[in-house]
């Protein structure tokens, strides 16, 4: 999932990204030593898992730039572990209107509305 959250710091406007991966991660003891090589390989990069939600979710986060989502794959690969970049949520779908709606006098109340 990526998110842009714009921040004014300093009177300056700077972009942190945020991606979210879903893992096989399943041992703390693992996770903590992921974060750990994820912030020293990565520079610039904050990571913290969420190992009890059902996908165990990988946050990074990332304040200078973008995050390399293929190069994190890879790292997982190298330490022997399954990553992958977890889509938008797309927005919820709306309910929408069947039919065509008229307005006899755009100046009228609603009552005047008729739906054909």
């Amino acid at each position: 999932m990526k998110q842009s959250i714009i921040t004014n710091q300093s009177m300056q406007a700077r972009r942190i990204m945020v991606e979210v991966f879903k893992t096989n991660v399943e041992d703390p003891y693992y996770a903590n030593i992921l974060v750990d090589q994820i912030q020293k390989v990565f520079v610039g990069y904050k990571a913290n898992f969420d190992l009890e939600d059902c996908d165990r979710i990988l946050r990074v986060i990332c304040a200078s730039g973008i995050i390399d989502a293929l190069s994190l794959i890879d790292f997982f690969k190298d330490f022997g572990f399954y990553a992958e970049v977890l889509p938008d949520d797309p927005l919820p779908l709306q309910p929408s209107i069947v039919g065509k709606v008229t307005i006899s006098n755009p100046h009228s109340s609603i009552s005047n509305i008729s739906r054909n």
